[in-house]
């Protein structure tokens, strides 16, 4: 449950960064009635919004259909297990946020690690620039893709045996970047 106004941070910003590693259901409640609130919550990744004052029985029932929709309460599959990620020497854990070479913990940056996480959890497919510049700097920086070919090169030499033959992060040219699919 989260209220869209906490103190130090707007809630959205919370929903999509949780977006960014969980599945886990993510019910608001708030004060804030207007309807563009509401959306803006749900388009955030929010699965339900619950307006203040409520009655319990309500947020109870919503809590329940919340979890059976997530297959929490029906003995779903393990979360850690979901997002987990390892290719060859290369093992990323999206849940707790860290990223390992040869069992080895690599130091990243904010932004490198929400490109690599980006790419790992799209694997096989092939991401546009536009894409990875709108996922990890925003909307109003799709066309710096000077910004991906600089963290592109940086996340090669941490995670790469070999940088200048990379076999994870993969250049589709002219369009964007493939992470490695595992089953290749």
């Amino acid at each position: 449950m989260l209220d869209l106004g906490l103190p130090d941070r707007e809630g959205r910003e919370l929903i999509t960064e949780v977006r960014g590693w969980s599945s886990i259901p993510i019910i608001v409640l708030s004060a804030r009635d207007q309807e563009r609130e509401k959306v803006a919550a749900l388009d955030a990744g929010a699965d339900d919004y619950i307006t203040k004052p409520f009655h319990v029985g309500e947020l109870l029932a919503r809590l329940r259909a919340a979890l059976r929709r997530s297959g929490t309460m029906s003995g779903g599959t393990d979360a850690r297990q979901q997002f987990s990620y390892s290719a060859g020497r290369f093992r990323m854990d999206l849940s707790a946020r860290r990223v390992f070479r040869d069992d080895q913990e690599i130091h990243r940056t904010k932004l490198e690690y929400d490109l690599l996480a980006a790419m790992v959890k799209n694997s096989g497919k092939v991401l546009t620039h536009k894409y990875l510049l709108k996922e990890v700097w925003g909307p109003l920086n799709v066309h710096e893709t000077h910004y991906l070919r600089v963290f592109v090169a940086t996340l090669r030499k941490k995670i790469e045996s070999d940088p200048a033959r990379p076999k994870l992060i993969l250049t589709e040219q002219g369009v964007g970047y493939r992470f490695a699919d595992p089953d290749e």
